[in-house]
């Protein structure tokens, strides 16, 4: 049975680069250019996984995860965010917030991306992942507050 992904961002080219990167790796793949389409296309689709920008029009990708997570038939579905966002609080605030979710960022090797997927949709390979993220966290963490203790100091 083929798996289901559904790319969502507003950018025209990522979402091509995605749908090409998942559909070579033998997935099928449904798009989505904003957060609100985003929520009709999951109902519609019913994808497997999602692969979602973060800064996107009409709604963001935090915002469209949080919705899925607070609806019993769609808060399983796995997320793998896809952000130019290269904040670092920003992304310590989603993952610590979404706890179920990955994140990747642009630029992305689509190779990752094709891997990263097909080990979110492994139950074995997906809590590997998890124990991975846990430790990012971590670090993350840690270099937030050395930021922010350099800050304080200038």
């Amino acid at each position: 049975m083929t798996r289901k992904i559904l790319a969502v961002d507003d950018e025209p080219s990522i979402v091509k680069l995605v749908s090409a990167a998942l559909t070579a790796k033998g997935f099928e793949v449904a798009t989505a250019h904003d957060g609100q389409d985003a929520l009709d296309k999951v109902a519609l689709e019913k994808p497997d996984l999602i692969v979602l920008d973060i800064m996107m029009p009409r709604m963001d990708g935090r915002e469209v995860a949080r919705r899925l997570a607070s609806n019993p038939k769609t808060a399983k579905i796995p997320i793998v965010f896809l952000s130019a966002i290269g904040d670092l609080d920003s992304q310590l605030d989603t993952l610590e917030e979404l706890k179920d979710v990955e994140y990747m960022t642009k630029p992305f090797d689509v190779k990752e991306l094709g891997d990263y997927v097909e080990a979110m949709l492994d139950p074995k390979k997906r809590a590997e992942l998890a124990h991975h993220r846990s430790r990012q966290v971590g670090k993350l963490r840690t270099m937030v507050e050395i930021m922010h203790r350099k800050r304080e100091t200038s």
